[in-house]
């Protein structure tokens, strides 16, 4: 897996992923909506972590410039 998103989309990502978990724990969103949160704030963190995602893979999209 080469990397193929930048730093500021990591940011957004594990930003949007402590929001969605937070609002959830809170009993913000509660119920199905809510664990589909949290299981998509998985998702967001792993993704940040290893600065892949594999969606921009699939339609050849790029944030991280070429090095």
């Amino acid at each position: 897996m080469k990397a193929n998103m930048n730093s500021t989309d990591r940011i957004i990502r594990a930003i949007i992923a402590v929001l969605f978990t937070t609002l959830f724990f809170t009993g913000v969103i509660p119920g199905v909506i809510g664990m589909v949160l949290v299981a998509v704030s998985v998702i967001f963190l792993i993704t940040s972590f290893i600065s892949y995602c594999p969606i921009y893979g699939i339609f050849g999209w790029r944030t991280k410039k070429a090095s």
